[in-house]
């Protein structure tokens, strides 16, 4: 059984009811069981509890969050009884979404009241779609007609849009869906980044690699669309054409844990099957350790820049370089680098810079 769980979430007139429609009808005809959680924040302020109505505006965060949690739960929970082989829970916004409308302080207080942390809270979901507001490339279309919760300007919902999509940044599975089509494609293109993540019909990786000068670790540290995770990646003992890894991901000593298998199809196409695992398993998978290769340890810095996702990897033993990383639906699709990033050659079928070569013990 496979169960699988999904946040969908975006700015002000993001076409985020429409999506979900189309999901419940896509997704359900591949044979998925679709489960929805609806928006938290609208069923609270429809029963009365809301941020005009608690004692403060933080206090109204914090009761989301604590609400949503039990409802995963209680989903997560229904999930496993239900006769099937495919469950996807589609969630109306996830529980850092409360991020964006807290001052950061506010909810770090939040979260150590509630005794969590927010790598647990971003990674507990598989993936995180963040449908861009039509404030922003479609004026024309945004408006606050149909839905009488929305008052935010243009320009405020550009600002909530990013805020949002800062707060997810960090991710290991964040896509974003732009306005640069019609609406219709827009919803076309979410349902296919959706399927290319589920893998239909297949769980295809299409990965571009690229050698680039060394950084401003400043510039990418100080960037509110830039996160920084530290990674640990042991390889295993594994088959020819086949690369078997655990890798722990976080930040000050709170981590997610994750076994992959990728398989090469070709230069650009791999088949790659991910777990999340526990700290158990994690470390139990660690005795199967391949002893020809070292540990990798890296700095990754995952960087939103004009709606791609970049991940720059910095490895301890290079002081001139790094390697940037960007995932793609469509191996045709334009890449916009970021103008502070010196590009020295693409890697992407260079087996020297792979990290399972990187790791090798010469």
């Amino acid at each position: 059984m496979e169960i699988t769980k999904i946040v969908i979430t975006g700015g002000p007139c993001a076409g985020k009811s429409t999506a979900l429609s189309r999901i419940q009808e896509e997704f359900t005809e591949l044979g998925y069981t679709v489960l929805f959680i609806s928006e938290t924040a609208t069923e609270l302020i429809n029963g009365g509890v809301a941020p005009w109505t608690c004692k403060t505006s933080d206090d109204f965060q914090k009761f989301l969050i604590k609400l949503q949690i039990e409802k995963e739960k209680i989903f997560e929970l229904s999930a496993r009884s239900m006769p099937s082989e495919k469950v996807l829970i589609v969630c109306d916004r996830g529980m850092l979404d409360n991020k964006a409308y807290m001052t950061p302080d506010a909810f770090s207080n939040t979260l150590y009241e509630l005794k969590l942390n927010e790598v647990e809270i971003r990674d507990n979901y598989d993936a995180v779609f963040h449908l861009i507001t039509a404030a922003d490339g479609a004026e024309e279309f945004y408006t606050t007609a149909n839905n009488t919760a929305r008052t935010e300007t243009p320009q405020q919902a550009i600002e909530l849009d990013r805020k949002l999509l800062s707060a997810w940044t960090g991710h290991p599975h964040l896509r974003v869906i732009d306005n640069s089509t019609t609406f219709e494609n827009k919803i076309k293109k979410l349902i296919t980044e959706i399927s290319s993540f589920l893998g239909e019909p297949e769980p295809l990786e299409i990965e571009r690699k690229f050698l680039i000068e060394y950084p401003d670790i400043d510039w990418l540290e100080n960037s509110s669309e830039c996160k920084k995770i530290e990674i640990i990646q042991t390889y295993l003992k594994s088959g020819k054409d086949e690369e078997l890894r655990v890798r722990q991901r976080g930040m000050n000593g709170n981590y997610i844990y994750f076994k992959t298998i990728k398989r090469k199809l070709d230069d650009l196409k791999r088949i790659e099957i991910e777990k999340r695992l526990s700290k158990d398993e994690y470390l139990t998978l660690l005795m199967e350790a391949d002893t020809e290769k070292r540990q990798i340890r890296k700095n990754r810095y995952c960087l939103m820049y004009n709606n791609q996702y970049f991940e720059i990897d910095i490895y301890p033993f290079w002081k001139d370089k790094a390697i940037l990383e960007i995932e793609l639906s469509d191996e045709n699709t334009e890449i916009f680098f970021p103008e502070k990033i010196r590009i020295i050659k693409e890697v992407t079928d260079d087996e020297n810079y792979k990290n399972a070569s990187l790791a090798k013990i010469k």
